[in-house]
């Protein structure tokens, strides 16, 4: 019952693409001129989620989502300073308290979840984990679980905390939110140490895709970045407009995520799905504040470090907002790891003698 793609979008896909890059882009730069914080990647989701009730969005190229993560990478990894690699030595204690409060979130969320939305154990469980949703949604299909419902649970956490969290973060008094393009007035790097990054973080990310890595050109954009700037081997950060261009695209990537969600499915599963997403952010709020105090952080870098949300999104919004990339980058790191470890089997569990795809009440 959508709306029909235009005749002229339909003749040319290219301007369908164009069109949506446009959308984002004013989405963009609207929340921009507002002062919104996190603007271009913030307004570029909601842009472009309205734009797909349209019934004109198109799905996002992956050399573009690609190109994206490459150069959002290439940047997280330029903040990465030899001062800021010796601070590491204080986070154990904040990763312990991370795998806790990863338990202690998914057990409250599907509490909610089984005892007052009437789920079945396991689709609760895959619907609560806070983060790693490729992971999650490949566990539930290989379960045979309800993947449309756990799906919009798990993409309208991501897509509230996109649209919510940076103006939260900055109304806490955390992040360098300044409104202006990302990276502006900090020295460019040379050509020769772009190229380097670039062409070394696609090469790592072409590895970690072979080895079935979440968020691959992302992750290897990053470890190239940050091994380079950490070690001096390069300097400065990547163009200003080129990484505002990519977190619009990114922005692009995680609307789509959210708008392949069934329809029919949405209406009963939305409050579920904040009832969900209410209680897991009340235990990451509370156990951001203990970690961020065990770490020597700002309440800012602990709140995004401990927020249920996506590996990319979220390391992502740590670079816009000026946060500590190393502190929130390594949390979301051992998050996605652990989930993806431990997932599969408690699923297992969980559906022992209850058949995967047995009808759900």
């Amino acid at each position: 019952m959508g709306h029909r793609r235009p005749a002229l979008f339909a003749m040319h896909p290219i301007l369908a693409h164009i069109a949506q890059i446009l959308v984002a882009g004013l989405g963009g730069l609207t929340f921009h001129w507002l002062g919104v914080p996190a603007a271009w990647l913030s307004g570029a989701a909601i842009a472009v989620a309205l734009w797909g009730l349209t019934g004109w969005a198109v799905p996002m190229p992956r050399a573009l989502a690609d190109a994206a993560m490459l150069t959002s990478g290439a940047a997280m990894g330029a903040a990465v300073t030899p001062a800021a690699i010796a601070a590491v030595g204080r986070y154990p204690a904040s990763l312990v308290l991370l795998v806790v409060a990863v338990l202690v979130i998914s057990c409250a969320s599907s509490l909610w979840l089984t005892r007052v939305s009437g789920w079945r154990r396991d689709d609760a469980v895959l619907a609560s984990v806070p983060g790693a949703l490729s992971t999650v949604l490949a566990v539930a299909a290989d379960r045979k679980a309800s993947v449309g419902s756990i799906a919009i649970v798990q993409n309208l956490r991501l897509f509230v905390l996109i649209a919510l969290l940076p103006s939260v973060v900055v109304l806490s008094g955390g992040g360098q939110h300044t409104g202006a393009l990302l990276g502006q007035g900090l020295p460019i790097a040379a050509p020769g140490d772009m190229a380097f990054v670039l062409l070394g973080g696609l090469a790592l990310g072409v590895v970690f895709k072979r080895l079935k890595v979440a968020a691959p050109v992302l992750l290897g954009a990053t470890v190239v970045s940050t091994v380079s700037h950490g070690t001096e081997l390069a300097t400065g950060v990547i163009p200003p407009v080129v990484a505002t261009g990519g977190l619009v695209l990114i922005g692009i990537f995680i609307a789509e995520r959210f708008r392949h969600i069934d329809r029919a499915t949405l209406g009963k599963s939305l409050l579920a799905g904040l009832g969900s997403f209410g209680i897991g952010m009340g235990f990451a709020v509370a156990f951001a504040g203990l970690a961020a105090w065990v770490a020597g952080v700002s309440f800012a870098d602990g709140l995004v470090a401990f927020a249920p949300g996506g590996l990319e999104a979220m390391t992502v919004l740590a670079l816009v907002l000026g946060l500590d990339p190393i502190y929130v980058g390594i949390h979301h790191i051992v998050r996605f790891l652990s989930i993806g470890l431990v997932l599969p089997f408690v699923i297992a569990w969980l559906q022992k003698g209850s058949p995967p795809g047995a009808q759900r009440g």
